[in-house]
């Protein structure tokens, strides 16, 4: 049997680009008589922008300081042990590059291992121990202060979770076994399966408290000083803690049950991590804590290496690094200065612009429209918004009046204009309507000013080809719900010059959005990727597969929501433009599909109805399938499925060779950020190259062995 130290040298040989973190030990007396104390500081050196990590290396640090501290507890040199990080981050879990680099079972086996045997020793100390929750405490982070005895936390404290579900994998080192068993089940399937399936949602210090995460809350002022007056109390007995009954009895079982619906509800059974982390918290009903970490290790080691894993860190990295980093971005020395926008345009589309360049840049913002009734009705819906943001708490008073002297409507172009350096229009998605008004906006707005469009499929060249200026038009795609969608689409015309792409780009990091560099195309990326994908699914039903069958067969995707709700979300008319306008570039792929036509037609918002005494469940409406008109090829759900994923497949490799984005990790990038597309895919492209599709439709692989895959 190795020892775990000879486990983590193994290790630390195969990633010799850790970050490492050290685990610094110090001691002093603690207040009230209650003795010496050994504290336990992980550091890995940079501040709180680059958070501490448990790589190998860093594991037999932490291990080499629990040496030290044992044989002081065993000799009665110490009253009690903690344990805290740095300023602002306490830890947030295993180093992903270095398990990104993992090629076999029984190395993925030894990581897990080797963290649970680090961890556990904590808790089979002679003395009792703290952990100090004084910032960012994620995954392993969180896991290692679980074999403590006890636990404080600050309120000041603003991310804490266990992400791992969301990224493919289970809390491994000790996150399934030991949290029901602390907190009880129903609170634990919360924390581990609901949170990390909503977009990895994460805790504030208070609510670790009152989940009985933490025995203690203090101030994050003096957030230590108090944690360890409140310790000598605890060792020296005047504070006793108090932790409730665990239900062992049903309530576990209907807790497990409920995290096998939102797991089905969320991936529809297309991603195993939360099964397998359900498994694990099912098995922790005993109490016997040594089978649940064993439990751990094979799980971890299983989704180590399966491709969802590597799918969810490929995700992760293009979304916190790539996201950050734009493919092809002109140098940001180039950007002009943005001090005034304007919208035109004030529906709905066009208020959620004004609402969110206000709060985001702080400058002043004009809308105008066609009439005064409307250009009021946009400033209101901004006014409202603003309210609700005041009711909520998440601004004061000062800042909403603020806010609410900035934005202001008018009729007159130029009057709103005169002074703008960047002006958006969300008027209706017609090139002949778009063109006049961006003649008119050229006319009265400074020679400097950015004119961007936030169409979603027709051409940003064409768009300014009758301008006196064409260069400093952009394409500036937002994604509905504006303020909740990632994404934005930014794209270069054929005459757009750098210093305007350079000014966009700058806009779209202050509006904290991801912004993907798109070629002038049709229908940019995700219109593009989804109409095919959508058409698809039209014409399996239109030739007489289905309706149900049809959105059956891409459930083991595990997207968001079956494609014809998506439909309804877009809005079945512009589902229907948005396919017009391939169609007449690329006739041969991209059809028109008559029952979507006739449905337009009809008013209706969709293909679906909702009822209570169907628990408001989709219901195809039966005046749609009165409409629809089949042929009589009747598709299996796996021939539906072969369809679709192979006209995405030749769809992607065709905008690819066309130059729409730099690369593939740029596809994926749009398709998390704009439409949802689950992490656990890691977009699309891995799921393709993993099914086999990419290479039977276009004869090779979007993304190299090892990129979003295990190494070979």
């Amino acid at each position: 049997m190795s020892t775990t130290a000879e486990l983590l040298k193994g290790a630390a040989e195969l990633f010799p680009d850790e970050v490492v973190t050290s685990a610094h030990v110090r001691h002093f007396e603690l207040p009230a008589g209650a003795g010496r104390f050994a504290l336990i500081t992980l550091d890995n050196g940079f501040d709180h922008t680059k958070p501490t990590t448990f790589g190998p290396q860093s594991l037999a640090n932490l291990n080499t300081a629990i040496d030290q501290v044992e044989a002081e507890a065993a000799n009665g040199e110490i009253t009690g042990v903690g344990i805290t990080g740095k300023p602002f981050i306490f830890a947030v879990g295993a180093d992903l590059k270095g398990v990104e680099l993992l090629k076999k079972h029984d190395e993925a086996l030894a990581i897990g291992k080797g963290g649970h045997d680090v961890f556990k020793r904590l808790s089979s100390l002679a003395v009792p121990t703290f952990a100090y929750y004084n910032g960012a405490a994620m995954g392993g982070g969180v896991e290692v202060g679980l074999h403590c005895t006890y636990r404080t936390v600050s309120k000041a404290l603003p991310a804490f979770s266990l992400p791992e579900v969301f990224l493919g994998l289970v809390p491994g080192w000790g996150g399934c076994a030991i949290l029901p068993n602390l907190i009880g089940a129903e609170k634990a399937v919360s924390v581990i399966i609901e949170n990390s399936l909503n977009q990895n949602r994460q805790l504030k210090g208070k609510q670790v408290f009152e989940l009985g995460i933490a025995d203690a809350l203090f101030e994050g002022a003096d957030f230590l000083e108090q944690s360890l007056i409140w310790t000598a109390s605890v060792l020296n007995g005047t504070t006793t803690v108090e932790r409730p009954e665990i239900d062992r009895g049903e309530a576990w079982d209907q807790a497990v049950a409920k995290g096998r619906l939102v797991a089905d509800s969320k991936v529809h059974g297309a991603a195993p991590a939360a099964y397998r982390a359900l498994d694990i918290i099912e098995a922790a009903k005993d109490g016997d804590l040594q089978k649940g970490f064993d439990a751990e290790d094979q799980a971890l080691a299983d989704l180590i290496m399966g491709g969802e894993l590597r799918s969810g860190i490929y995700a992760f990295n293009l979304v916190q690094k790539r996201g950050k980093r734009p493919a092809g971005a002109p140098d940001k020395s180039l950007a002009r200065p943005v001090t005034k926008v304007g919208v035109v345009g004030a529906g709905l589309m066009a208020s959620q612009l004004a609402l969110l360049f206000l709060r985001r840049l702080e400058v002043p913002v004009v809308l105008t429209d066609i009439d005064q009734e409307r250009v009021d009705k946009g400033v209101g819906y901004v006014h409202a918004e603003i309210e609700k943001l005041l009711g909520k708490g998440r601004i004061n008073q000062d800042k909403a009046n603020r806010l609410k002297g900035l934005v202001s409507g008018v009729l007159d172009k130029a009057v709103g204009f005169a002074d703008a350096d960047f002006v958006i229009e969300a008027v209706f998605e017609e090139m002949s309507v778009k063109q006049k008004v961006f003649a008119e906006v050229e006319a009265v707005a400074p020679a400097h000013a950015i004119l961007a469009t936030n169409t979603s499929s027709l051409s940003v060249s064409e768009m300014a080809s009758k301008l006196k200026h064409p260069e400093r038009v952009v394409g500036f795609h937002f994604f509905n719900p504006v303020a909740i969608l990632p994404l934005l689409e930014i794209v270069r015309g054929e005459q757009t010059d750098d210093a305007s792409l350079a000014t966009a780009f700058g806009v779209a990091k202050k509006l904290k959005k991801t912004a993907v560099l798109t070629k002038d195309a049709p229908a940019f990326v995700v219109n593009r990727i989804l109409t095919r994908f959508m058409g698809e699914i039209q014409n399996v039903i239109d030739e007489g597969t289905p309706v149900e069958t049809a959105e059956k067969a891409i459930e083991p995707l595990g997207l968001p929501m079956s494609p014809l709700v998506l439909l309804e979300l877009v809005g079945p008319a512009i589902g229907l433009h948005v396919s017009e306008t391939l169609n007449r570039s690329f006739p041969e792929r991209f059809t028109v599909s008559p029952n979507l036509k006739a449905v337009v037609e009809a008013g209706k918002r969709g293909f679906y109805v909702y009822s209570a005494e169907n628990d408001f469940k989709p219901e195809l409406d039966p005046e749609v399938a009165a409409l629809l008109k089949q042929g009589d090829s009747v598709l299996t759900e796996e021939q539906v499925r072969d369809r679709v994923l192979d006209a995405v497949a030749q769809e992607i490799g065709l905008m690819l060779e066309e130059g729409v984005v730099a690369e593939a990790q740029d596809i994926d990038l749009c398709l998390i950020t704009g439409a949802g597309w689950p992490f656990h895919l890691g977009g699309i492209t891995p799921y393709l190259d993993r099914e086999g599709v990419s290479e039977r439709v276009n004869g090779k692989r979007f993304l190299a062995q090892g990129v979003a895959s295990v190494p070979a």
